[in-house]
């Protein structure tokens, strides 16, 4: 295995209409680019993902050292070029170049690719046009036939020393690296592609996802001398909660939002207070297979609004840790988890320090 795989995610944006560039902005619960930068990686097909950006500093997170971060250039063409400069050294035999802005594509669509690749220089994802393309020279109009008309994507797939050796002899701006090709009369292999790998170029590409809501509340008592579990965590506290389990008032709450937005009953069916296996279970356990489903369902969390209900503890106090703790359970990034703390004014249980409760709305897209 000797093989390289690039994400160009340098690109301005222009027709995106953001603030924000696209390939950063949050789609399906991470960043755009990271959903092709996750796939690279558990497919365990490449030996290094080289990560191509405007600027190093706009990558927050630390990924593995198989991942290496360098700044791209002016146009795309620039970007792929200084990639491959790179990657020289390393003496790949093949190199997969994708654009970050095509997060959907699957790591069937990879291997197929690299397969390709054991007797060909250029292998190219290709789809057929579902629409009459027309093109213009001068004011005359001409039909295309469809089924001699390819759309390309990407990943692209090429043996290394070809598309090194083209790339730098190219001078102008070329829209992707299967163009070197065919301005060379080198042969390549066209694959089918698949239909879902579109690339997302407007805002109107990624708001057309079904949305699903779901609500969930727990409430325990407070006893003297137990552990007190939050989110996941060890809270310094005076009491505990009492419960079947360890009275996560919070892991319960996010549990049944979830299946209440995945139509799937409630905490109570998967775990019944009246089996001896629950017993005294951590919450953490409980929301594990919970969160199995809902990717097995190909459900992904868009955003968690939780509000634990309280005296004492002071929500303030351990809100960061609470929502990192959330945030690893889950895989969500914390920008998507928002913790209130609110009181009853000394009213009830609650207010006269008896008892906890937490109330959560989640929302996902499938």
């Amino acid at each position: 295995m000797n093989n390289y795989f690039i994400i160009l995610a340098s690109g301005q944006s222009k027709r995106f209409n953001s603030n924000q560039l696209k390939q950063f902005i949050t789609y399906k619960n991470k960043a755009l680019f990271e959903h092709s930068l996750d796939k690279a990686m558990n497919s365990k097909l490449f030996k290094k993902i080289i990560l191509v950006v405007n600027e190093k500093k706009q990558i927050k997170k630390k990924y593995s050292k198989d991942v290496v971060i360098i700044k791209g250039g002016k146009e795309r063409s620039d970007s792929s070029l200084i990639a491959l400069k790179y990657i020289k050294k390393f003496k790949p035999s093949n190199v997969l170049i994708h654009d970050a802005a095509r997060p959907n594509f699957t790591i069937k669509l990879l291997k197929r690719l690299i397969k390709s690749l054991q007797t060909n220089k250029a292998s190219i994802p290709v789809i057929s046009s579902k629409d009459s393309i027309k093109y213009k020279v001068k004011n005359q109009l001409f039909n295309l036939d469809k089924k001699n008309s390819y759309l390309t994507q990407t990943p692209q797939a090429f043996k290394f020393k070809d598309i090194y050796n083209l790339s730098i002899k190219q001078k102008k701006i070329i829209q992707d690296e299967a163009t070197l090709f065919i301005n060379n009369n080198f042969k390549i292999k066209f694959i089918n592609g698949e239909i879902l790998n579109d690339k997302i170029t407007f805002k109107e590409d990624i708001n057309n996802i079904k949305t699903f809501f779901g609500i969930g509340f727990d409430i325990h008592r407070l006893v003297k001398d137990k552990k007190l579990y939050l989110g996941g965590i060890k809270i310094p506290f005076h009491s505990g909660l009492k419960g079947h389990s360890d009275g996560d008032v919070i892991l319960h709450s996010v549990i049944d939002s979830l299946l209440g937005a995945m139509r799937k009953k409630d905490i109570g069916t998967f775990f019944p207070d009246n089996r001896n296996k629950f017993k005294n279970i951590r919450s953490p356990k409980m929301l594990k297979p919970i969160v199995d489903i809902l990717n097995r369902s190909n459900f992904y969390i868009n955003n968690l609004d939780i509000n634990l209900i309280c005296e004492q503890p002071k929500v303030s106090k351990y809100r960061n840790k609470i929502i990192n703790s959330l945030s690893d359970l889950l895989n969500l990034d914390k920008d998507l988890i928002n913790l209130k703390g609110k009181t009853v004014e000394k009213l009830g249980l609650i207010g006269k320090e008896k008892a906890i409760a937490c109330e959560v709305i989640c929302s996902i897209s499938q």
